[in-house]
Order: C-alpha cells, then sequence, then structure tokens
C-alpha cells in the first residue's frame, strides 16, 4: 500500500472521529459546560492555576503528554511488521488513549485540579489513594530519572541539536515576558520565536557542541545533573514565565516537523512513491517478545498511556479556562499524538528505505536497510538505535522537499530533544504537586511548599540517576519493568473513569469500560510474563519492585471491580456545577 494513501486515509479518520465520537463523549457522556465552574478561575494563584486561552494549553498539554513516546514505542513494535503497528495506533487513540485522556482532565478539572491519586480516594476508596501514589510516584521517579539520561544521549547523537535545543530557554523566557508582561499578540510572538528558533537550528548544523567529562563526571553524567537543575527551576517557576511560552514553540515545531515529514511523503510520490520497506506482519522476529501483549506495552504514547493521565489531572486542568475546552486540549491532543506516532511508523516503515548508512559505512536502500537495522529484537535495542531509526527516516523524507539532508537531522535532533525536555519538566512539575498532596494529607508541613517538594523531587530522581555510577544510567536498572506500569497505570485510570461514569446509572460507562477491561488484561498479562523473565535471569530488584505493583494493581483492581457493583445507579449532581454527577 503507497504511504500516502495510509496517511490520507488514517489523517481523514482522525478528524472524523473528533467531530463525532469526540463530540459524542464530551455532550453527552461527560455532559461539559461553558457554565461549569473551573479550578483555573477559582483557585488561580499566578504559578500553577492560571486559566489560559485553549491554543496555548493545547501546546503545552500535547508537548508534554508527547515527548519521544510516540517515537520510542513505533521505532520497537515496527519489527512485527507495520499493520499491528498501524491499527493500534489508530483504534487505540481514538478509542482508548483519547477517551482516557480526555476523562481524566474532565475528572481533574472537577476535583479541583487534583491528581489522580488524590481524586482516586473519592471513586473507589481511601484505602486505594496510597497505593495509586506508589504507582505515580515509581512512574514519574523512573521518567524524571530516565529523561535526563534520554536527552544526553540525543545530545551525543546528535551534538548539532544541542545549542539549539538550550537556546531555547531564553527565547522561551523572552516570549513569555512579551505576551504576558508586555500585553503582546501570542500569535504573532510565537510565529518570531519559532523562527529564530529554526535560524539557531541552521546555525546549530554548523556548531556541534559536545559535552566533555567534568570532574569525573562522563558527558551523559554532567547533562544529566544540568538537566536536572534546569527541571528544578522549571517548576518552581510560574507556569506563565517558561512552562507556557516553550510548549507553545513546541506546538509550532511539531506542526512544522509534521508538515515538512508530510510534504516529504507527498513528493516522493510525485517521484514514484514511498517504499513501505517494512513487512506487513512478522510473527516471530530473532529474539523479541510475543506480540501478544507486548505489541500494546511497547506503542503506548501514540495509543494509550498511563503517563497521560499524570498530566490530564497535573498541570493542564490547572489552567484550562473553560470546560468546553477539554475536548480540544484532551481528546484532540491524543489524535495530534495519534497523528506523530503514524508519521514515525511511515518513517521507520518506508523512510528508512530511501537511505541507511551502516556501522561500516555501507549505504543501503529499499527492503535490505529495513532488514539489516531491525535483523533482531536486539539488533534493534537501544534509545540510539530507535531515535537513529526515526530521525534518519524522516530526515530521508524532509529532504525529498529539497531541504539538505544535514539540515533535517538537525530539524528533527532538535524536535526530538526539545519534546524529551518538556517531558523531563513536566513530569517534575507533576511529581512535586504529587508530594504536596500528600504532604498534606499526612500534615507534613515541610513538603507543602513548591521549593523543597521540588528539591525532594530531583534529589530522589538524581539518587536513582547516579545509583549505578557516574554516567547517570541509574534508572535504566528499572527501565525494562516501564513499559508495563506505564500502561498498568491507563488501566487503572480507565477503571476510575468508569466508576465515575457508572453513577450516571446508564450504560456511559462502556466507553470507558471496554477499554479498562482490554488494557488491564494485556498489562497484568505482560506484567506477570516480565516477572518469571525477572525470575529466570535472577534479576532480583526488577522481581521485587515489578512483584509490589503487580500486587497493587491486582488490588486496585479488585477494589474497582467491588466498588462497580456497589454503586447506586444515579447520583445527583451538585448545584455549583451542573454538568457533574456528584
Amino acid at each position: 500500500m503507497d504511504t500516502l494513501l495510509i496517511l490520507a486515509v488514517t489523517f481523514f479518520g482522525y478528524i472524523l472521529m473528533y467531530w463525532t465520537y469526540g463530540r459524542f463523549i464530551a455532550k453527552r457522556i461527560f455532559r461539559v459546560s461553558g457554565l461549569a465552574p473551573v479550578p483555573a478561575k477559582e483557585m488561580e494563584d499566578g504559578i500553577d492555576y492560571v486559566p489560559t486561552r485553549k491554543g496555548i494549553i493545547f501546546g503545552h498539554h500535547f508537548t508534554s503528554i508527547a515527548g519521544t513516546g510516540p517515537i520510542v514505542g513505533p521505532a520497537i513494535a515496527i519489527i512485527w511488521g507495520w499493520v499491528p503497528a498501524l491499527l493500534w495506533v489508530f483504534i487505540g487513540s481514538i478509542f482508548m488513549g483519547a477517551v482516557h485522556d480526555f476523562g481524566i482532565l474532565i475528572i481533574s478539572m472537577r476535583n479541583q485540579g487534583k491528581s489522580l491519586s488524590e481524586f482516586t480516594a473519592r471513586y473507589i476508596n481511601v484505602r486505594t489513594r496510597f497505593l495509586f501514589f506508589i504507582v505515580v510516584f515509581i512512574t514519574l521517579w523512573i521518567v524524571i530519572a530516565i529523561f535526563g539520561l534520554i536527552i544526553a544521549i540525543i545530545f551525543s547523537m546528535y551534538p548539532n541539536s544541542v545549542a539549539p535545543v538550550w537556546l531555547q530557554i531564553p527565547i522561551s523566557l523572552g516570549l513569555g515576558y512579551v505576551i504576558y508582561k508586555r500585553g503582546g499578540n501570542a500569535t504573532v510572538a510565537s510565529l518570531a520565536a519559532v523562527m529564530l528558533m529554526y535560524g539557531i537550528m541552521i546555525v546549530g548544523r554548523y556548531l556541534p557542541l559536545e559535552m566533555p567529562s567534568i570532574l569525573g563526571l562522563p558527558a551523559t553524567g554532567v547533562w544529566t545533573v544540568l538537566l536536572l537543575i534546569y527541571a528544578y527551576y522549571a517548576s518552581v517557576l510560574p507556569v506563565t514565565t517558561l512552562l507556557q511560552p516553550r510548549d507553545f514553540i513546541n506546538a509550532y515545531q511539531l506542526l512544522i516537523a509534521m508538515a515538512l515529514m508530510v510534504a516529504g511523503v507527498f513528493f516522493s510520490s510525485l517521484g514514484g512513491g514511498m517504499e513501505l520497506v517494512a513487512p506487513p506482519l512478522r510473527l516471530n522476529p530473532e529474539a523479541a517478545p510475543p506480540m501478544w501483549p507486548f505489541l500494546f506495552i511497547t506503542i503506548a504514547c501514540g495509543a494509550i498511556s498511563g503517563f497521560h493521565a499524570l498530566v490530564s489531572s497535573g498541570t493542564s486542568p490547572k489552567q484550562v479556562s473553560n470546560e468546553k475546552d477539554a475536548q480540544f486540549v484532551g481528546y484532540g491532543s491524543m489524535l495530534i499524538e495519534g497523528v506523530l506516532a503514524i508519521l514515525v511508523t511511515a518513517a521507520v516503515a518506508a523512510g528508512i528505505g530511501m537511505g541507511y548508512t551502516t556501522a561500516s559505512g555501507e549505504t543501503l536502500t529499499g527492503v535490505s536497510a529495513w532488514t539489516t537495522h531491525y535483523a533482531s529484537w536486539t539488533a534493534a535495542d537501544g534509545l540510539g538505535s530507535k531515535v537513529g531509526a526515526f530521525v534518519i527516516g524522516a530526515a530521508n523524507m524532509i529532504e525529498s522537499t529539497g531541504i539538505p539532508h544535514e539540515i533535517a537531522v538537525v530539524i528533527m535532533g532538535v524536535f526530538v530533544a526539545s519534546f524529551a525536555g518538556t517531558t523531563l519538566d513536566t513530569a517534575t512539575r507533576i511529581q512535586r504537586y504529587v508530594v504536596n498532596e500528600l504532604a498534606s494529607d499526612m500534615k507534613i508541613s515541610i513538603f507543602r511548599g513548591r521549593r523543597l517538594a521540588t528539591l525532594f523531587v530531583v534529589v530522589t530522581a538524581a539518587l536513582l540517576a547516579f545509583a549505578t555510577g557516574a554516567d547517570g544510567k541509574g534508572a535504566l536498572t528499572l527501565w525494562p519493568m516501564f513499559g508495563a506500569v506505564n500502561q498498568t497505570l491507563a488501566a487503572l485510570a480507565l477503571i476510575v473513569v468508569t466508576l465515575y461514569l457508572r453513577r450516571r446509572g446508564s450504560l456511559h460507562w462502556l466507553v470507558a469500560g471496554i477499554p479498562a477491561v482490554f488494557m488491564a488484561v494485556m498489562t497484568i498479562w505482560a506484567s506477570l510474563m516480565n516477572q518469571v523473565e525477572f525470575l529466570d535471569k535472577l534479576e532480583w530488584l526488577l522481581f521485587s519492585v515489578n512483584g509490589i505493583i503487580v500486587i497493587i494493581v491486582l488490588w486496585i483492581t479488585a477494589e474497582g471491580i467491588v466498588k462497580f457493583f456497589n454503586l447506586p445507579k444515579t447520583v445527583q449532581g451538585t448545584p455549583n456545577n451542573p454538568a457533574d454527577s456528584f
């Protein structure tokens, strides 16, 4: 099948489903109301709770949930063939991921913008709140520790991206100043900032920066320290100072990168089409785990991801200024992430066949290029291999538009590193919210403020990052279990959404209940298979932590089932929020 036809069909499908199923979910299932009170206005503090235009908060929300997830996942899962990867991304994002993200966003907005672990006590019981906190804390702990390393590795692979990524910070600060202090036009100022970013990318092509070892720390260790310091300040600053303007720039950067990739496919098609060099289906790749259930664990962001629930109940509900904006921000962002994952799938299924240079310097094209890179699970293993497959494929596609290959590589390298940076500092801020809420519940006053709580978050992440040495790769010890844990969180979040909708007394709960059952089965299945593997390899740390997670998940799932069958059929809405059912 022609790559351009795949993109056309899936893109049209996303637009159609946003205006039909997405609108149905928002209006008929959750009954969003423009009159409903929102925490961004009721609790406005100028730091975390800030009413924000939906275009700006969309940019923040999307870049926060995306990160490198929709890039890495398809770049791995393509080893089972492009058909299962494409179907899971398309169907999963519409009927599972978007419902998950939108549902948690609305529930959080109707609970003062509180986190998933906090309002779980209301919809299941108080016992599950602390259990949820453990899962959420471990998830964010790994994310914060690992993403510093991810960005460091990207900087090592693409030193031309270093200057543009770091210079985005002063550009974002300047953009925030122009918009919020000087009253400048947000669209005009943002476009100017984006143009400046792309100008710096061209400069970065000729000014690669490589980090030397400092005080005994190798380059990855140094970058990890610097990035955690950055994450601290990004977390404590008001969202209007850095977070919003930086994410607005990244949103435009995303649209430009996606447009360039689509244009590349179009121009390639004019020259005869982009050949899909990946096989449609490959059930038994060498050394790979079984496609069922691991396809649904490997592709998370782009289809459905538990981390999204943390953003949807973290930074975003504190900034959405009108409940009606939630469909665009929550449901729409997930579909755009699905579009990105489709483009990534095209890049690693077809783009890589346009030209691939092996470690020995040989240049391959067509099927041989793909089969060399994906010869086995271990051949395509490692972050560098995954990111490299996407960047090479995307740069090949973009080159068809007339942009030099070297510039295209810089554009995509900056794109990947920027999104990873967004995930890093958003995860740090969300972990701070979680620590604040737990400290408030346990009456630990020292961690109720944002500075000490953020310091605790950053220090604990650093302890994990440097647990195995100065290279900052300590989080890799827990990384093999992260995919299953992350998707487990998505299943648990869907259980909460199901219980929320169950109180309405109709069958509305099915829109979340069916995805909840599917994800619970897949993730528990994968977690148990991981547990057996960890035991066989005598990896006791992974065996212990994963075992704790499995027990917690089974416990919360059982509590959710009991709650489901003991709920009354209807619950009256509160007088101050007719859209809510509580």
